[in-house]
C-alpha cells in the first residue's frame, strides 16, 4: 500500500506476540488515537502444547459400560416397583390391624387361680393374664430393661433395623451357624408382629392345638422374616410407640404359663408390674430370651446370673447409675413364698381334676377356684416327709411315699403326691395310685361287728384257720409272727393287727356286711370276693383310706374328700360352684365309732403304732402292711386332723425291713407334730369299753364258708381242718343270734 502524505508508517497488525516493551515505552490497542507513544507489544506467552488425540475406547470397555447402565436401570426401576409393592402391602396390613386395646389379651383360653383358705394365691393352672398395662404405667425400671435388653433403638427405627439384622447375621456367621439362624436381630416390633401371628389368628378346626398354632407363629425362616417385615411397619404406621410397647408388654409369653408382665410379676413377686424394682425388672426382662430355661420357678440362680446381665446392659446405656446397678446386683429379685415353696402342686392337680374340665382344663374364661389348702399344714406335711427321707432312709433309695391331711369333713388341707415336689400334672401317689392296703382295712371289719353290737373287750379265738372256697381250694391265713395267741379281745386283735382274728370276725359278721361298711366309707373300688376281704387284699387310693378313717372320727358317717370350696369367674361375686364334697350319710352308729377310736388308740398306744405316738396329744390309727411289703401305710387321727400316709415303690418293688409300724409310722409322727404345733391338746370323742372275762377254754372252731358246698357234696371245712364243732350250748347268745340272721353257723 503507498504510504500516506503525512509521512506515517503504513497501519500493520500488531503482532500477537511482540518482543516486550522498551522500558519507558507504552502499548496501546491498535487504532489509538492521537500521535502519542507507540502501543506495547503483548506479554510473551508459550505456546500451548498440543493435546494428544483421546485412545479409542475398546469393546470391552463399552460393553461393561453398558452393562452397568443396564443394571442400574433396571435396579431403580425394580426398587421403584418394589417400593411401591412395599407399600401397598403396609398400608393393606395397617388396614386390617385392630386399634391396639383388642390386641392385649392374646389367649386362646382362659387360666385357673387358686387361693387357699385364707384366699391367698398360691397356685395357677393355663395361661393366667394379670390384667391390662400400658406403656405409661408400668414401672420405669421394667420398661428401660425391656428396651435395653430386647431394641434400644426403639424408639428411633421404623419397625424394621437393618443395622441390627446385619449385626446378627454377623454374629450367627462368626458362630458356625446360618444367617437367619439364631440371632435374628428383630426389633420389639417385629417381636409384637410375631405375638400376633402376623394378623393370623387362632382357628381350632385348621390346627391340632393351640401349642401347634403358636409354634409356627414362632418359626423362623426367610419368607418368615420377608412377612414380618410389612407387617412391622404397618404396626409402626398404625400405632405409636408407646401402643406397641403396651401390647409387647400384655402379650409376652414369660414362663411359668403367665402371659404378660403383670401375671409374671404377679406369680414369681407377688407384686404389680408397675411396682418392680431394678432387680425384679431385670429378671422379668430375661425370660424374654427363654421364658422356660430362664423362669425363676425352674433355675432361680440361673435365672438371677441372667438378671445381672440386663443389669449391666441398663447401666451401659445410662438407665441405671453405678450405685444403682450395684445395690441391683447385691439384692437379687427372690421369689415370692408361694412361687418359691411351689406349695400344693399335687393338690392343685387333684383340685383340676375334681371340677368339671369345662371351667377347669378347658375354660375359655379366668376361674378362680377358693380351695380348702392350709399352707402351714402343706409346708409341714413336705418338710415331714422329706426330713424322714434324709435322715431314715438310705441315700439313693427310689422309695416313694405319699401323705394326706384332712379334716373329719373331708376338706383336704395338704396333699403330698411324690417325695420331691413336680412340676404340674406328674403322677399323684396320694390320689391316682391304687395299691393294697393291708391291715389298714382292718378297722372296717370290726367297724361292722361294733355297729351290730359287739364290745371291743369280746373275745376272737386266735388259732390256726383254714377256710375251704369254692374254686379256690383251702386257704389259710397267717399271722405276721407266725405266732397264735388263743382267745384275745377285738381290740388287742386290732392293737397287734392279727390276722386270723379279723378273718374269724368278718366271716361272724358276713363278708358281704363288711363289704357294705367300707363301700359306705367310701372303699368303694373292686372289693376281694373272698375270705382275704378281711386283710385288705382289696386296692384303694391313700386320699380314700384317709376319707374313710376321717368318717370314723366324725362320728361314722360318710366322708367325700374335697380341696374346693366354690368356683367363681374372676371379677363375679356369685360362685358357679360350691364345696365338691363334705360329709354324707351314716355308715355306722356314734357309739360303734367312738368305741372304734377306742380300739385305734390301743393300736398306737399298746400295739404296732408305737412309732406314731404323740407325747402329750391322745391319736387314733392303724398300721397296714401288704403282701410281701410292697406297700406299707399309716393313717391315723387326732381330735382336730386325720393323716394318711402310703410308702413303697412305683414298680411294686418290695420293700426291705419297712412295715406299716416302721417308717410310714415315723412320718406320720412328723407331719403331726408339725401340724399340731402350738395348737392346744383336744381329746378324743371315744368310748371307753367294759372288760369282760374271757371264756372257757374250749376247742378250736371250724368257721364254713357261706359261699362253700354243704357238707355231703364237698369235703367240710371242719373235715378239711380235723377239728370239731362248738357245742351249741356253749356259744355266745349273742354271736348266736348273729349267727342265725347272717346265715354263717354250721
Amino acid at each position: 500500500m503507498a504510504a500516506t502524505g503525512n509521512g506515517r508508517k503504513p497501519m500493520v497488525a500488531d503482532r500477537r506476540y511482540g518482543s516486550p516493551a522498551k522500558p519507558g515505552t507504552s502499548r496501546t490497542r491498535a487504532g489509538g488515537g492521537g500521535g502519542g507513544k507507540p502501543p506495547a507489544p503483548p506479554p510473551s506467552r508459550k505456546p500451548a502444547p498440543r493435546r494428544a488425540p483421546a485412545p479409542r475406547r475398546g469393546i470391552l470397555s463399552r460393553f461393561v459400560r453398558w452393562i452397568v447402565g443396564l443394571v442400574w436401570g433396571v435396579t431403580w426401576r425394580l426398587g421403584t416397583v418394589a417400593a411401591l409393592i412395599l407399600g401397598m402391602v403396609v398400608f393393606y396390613f395397617a388396614s386390617q390391624l385392630p386399634e391396639a386395646s383388642a390386641l392385649l389379651d392374646g389367649r386362646a383360653r382362659g387360666s385357673v387361680t387358686m387361693l387357699d383358705r385364707d384366699d391367698r394365691v398360691f397356685a395357677w393352672r393355663g395361661e393366667t393374664f394379670g390384667g391390662q398395662i400400658t406403656a405409661e404405667t408400668v414401672s420405669p425400671n421394667l420398661l428401660h430393661a425391656v428396651i435395653a435388653t430386647e431394641d434400644k433403638r426403639f424408639y428411633h427405627h421404623f419397625g424394621v433395623s437393618p443395622r441390627g439384622i446385619a449385626s446378627a447375621i454377623r454374629i450367627n456367621l462368626s458362630e458356625g451357624r446360618g444367617p437367619l439362624e439364631g440371632n435374628g436381630g428383630s426389633t420389639i416390633t417385629q417381636q409384637v408382629a410375631k405375638l400376633l401371628c402376623l394378623g393370623v389368628p387362632y382357628d381350632p378346626a385348621a390346627w391340632k392345638s393351640e401349642a401347634a398354632y403358636e409354634e409356627d407363629c414362632r418359626s423362623g425362616g426367610v419368607w418368615r422374616k420377608v412377612k414380618e417385615i410389612p407387617f412391622a411397619m404397618a404396626m409402626e404406621w398404625k400405632y405409636t410407640k408407646e401402643e406397641i410397647l403396651t401390647i409387647y408388654f400384655n402379650r409376652a409369653y414369660l414362663g411359668a404359663g403367665a402371659r404378660g408382665f403383670e401375671a409374671a410379676a404377679q406369680r414369681y413377686f407377688g407384686v404389680s408390674a408397675n411396682e418392680v424394682n431394678p432387680a425384679q425388672a431385670a429378671m422379668l426382662a430375661g425370660l424374654l430370651k427363654a421364658p422356660s430355661k430362664y423362669a425363676p420357678t425352674n433355675n432361680l440362680k440361673r435365672a438371677q446370673d441372667r438378671a445381672n446381665v440386663i443389669i449391666g446392659l441398663m447401666q451401659e446405656q445410662g438407665y441405671l447409675t453405678a450405685n444403682e446397678a450395684q445395690d441391683a446386683i447385691a439384692h437379687p429379685a427372690q421369689l415370692s413364698e408361694a412361687a418359691a415353696t411351689k406349695s400344693g402342686g399335687f393338690f392343685a392337680d387333684w383340685v383340676m381334676e375334681t371340677a368339671p374340665a369345662f371351667l377347669t382344663s378347658e375354660t375359655t374364661e379366668d376361674v378362680v377356684i377358693r380351695t380348702t389348702l392350709d399352707p402351714k399344714l402343706q409346708r409341714a406335711a413336705e418338710e415331714a416327709l422329706a426330713w424322714v427321707f434324709e435322715n431314715k432312709i438310705k441315700e439313693g433309695s427310689n422309695a416313694q411315699a405319699a401323705v394326706v391331711v384332712m379334716s373329719a369333713d373331708g376338706a383336704v388341707r395338704a396333699m403330698v403326691g411324690g417325695r420331691k415336689t413336680e412340676l404340674a400334672g406328674a403322677f399323684n401317689r396320694a390320689t391316682q395310685a391304687l395299691r393294697q392296703t393291708g391291715s389298714a382295712f382292718k378297722p372296717f371289719v370290726y367297724a361292722a361287728a361294733l355297729d351290730l353290737g359287739w364290745s371291743p373287750m369280746d373275745f376272737v379265738e386266735d388259732t390256726p384257720l383254714t377256710i375251704t372256697t369254692p374254686g379256690s381250694g383251702p386257704w389259710t391265713p397267717k399271722n405276721y409272727d407266725g405266732e397264735f395267741k388263743g382267745m384275745i379281745t377285738l381290740a388287742q386283735a386290732l392293737a397287734e393287727s392279727r390276722n386270723i382274728p379279723a378273718v374269724r370276725v368278718s366271716e361272724a359278721v358276713g363278708r358281704e356286711v363288711v363289704r357294705k361298711v367300707a363301700a359306705d366309707f367310701g372303699l368303694d373300688s373292686d372289693l376281694a370276693a373272698g375270705p382275704a376281704l378281711a386283710l385288705g387284699a382289696s386296692e384303694s387310693t391313700l386320699i380314700t383310706m384317709t376319707g374313710a378313717y376321717a368318717g370314723i372320727l366324725n362320728g361314722g358317717s360318710s366322708v367325700t374328700p374335697y380341696g374346693m370350696r366354690e368356683l367363681t369367674l374372676q371379677g363375679e361375686a356369685e360362685p358357679l360352684m360350691g364345696a365338691g364334697g363334705g360329709i354324707g350319710e351314716r355308715v355306722i352308729s356314734e357309739q360303734a365309732a367312738r368305741e372304734l377310736t377306742w380300739m385305734m388308740t390301743q393300736v398306737i398306744e399298746k400295739g404296732t403304732g408305737g412309732r406314731a405316738r404323740l407325747k402329750g396329744r391322745p391319736a387314733a390309727g392303724k398300721t397296714g402292711t401288704t403282701q410281701a411289703a410292697r406297700d406299707a401305710w399309716f393313717i391315723g387321727f387326732t381330735a382336730d386332723y386325720v393323716a394318711g400316709v402310703w410308702m413303697g415303690y412305683d414298680d411294686n418293688t418290695p420293700l426291705k425291713g419297712v412295715t406299716g409300724g416302721g417308717l410310714p409310722a415315723e412320718i406320720w409322727h412328723e407331719v403331726m407334730v408339725r401340724v399340731h404345733e402350738g395348737m392346744p391338746v383336744t381329746e378324743l370323742p371315744l368310748i371307753v369299753p367294759e372288760p369282760r372275762l374271757p371264756p372257757e377254754p374250749q376247742q378250736p372252731e371250724a368257721w364254713q364258708d357261706p359261699a362253700a358246698p354243704q357238707p355231703g357234696v364237698e369235703q367240710s371245712l371242719d373235715e378239711a381242718m380235723g377239728g370239731q364243732t362248738q357245742p351249741q350250748q356253749q356259744r355266745d347268745p349273742l354271736e348266736e343270734i348273729l349267727r342265725d340272721i347272717l346265715g354263717t353257723g354250721n
